[in-house]
């Protein structure tokens, strides 16, 4: 009678032994799967990223370009 009493106590008490065992044995999974996501460029954040870098250039050249145009009219102003 004991031993019946005794195993549905012991599994309840198992149960958590078996989620931290698994937790153990996966956690190495895990972290080189980071590992490896963090070193890999997907393909959507390669294009992402060459579209912002893109975009800055633009940005740049519309500045100098802004520039540019502004010396050539003082320069002019300064020629009359």
């Amino acid at each position: 009678m004991k031993r019946l009493f005794l195993v549905p106590v012991a599994l309840l008490a198992l149960s958590g032994c078996v989620r931290t065992v698994g937790s153990v044995v996966t956690a190495p999974v895990r972290a080189a799967s980071w590992g490896v996501d963090k070193m890999t460029t997907s393909q959507s954040e390669s294009d992402r990223n060459y579209g912002r870098k893109m975009r800055k250039e633009d940005e740049k050249r519309a500045r100098e370009s802004r520039k540019q145009a502004e010396r050539e009219r003082r320069e002019q102003r300064d020629d009359r």
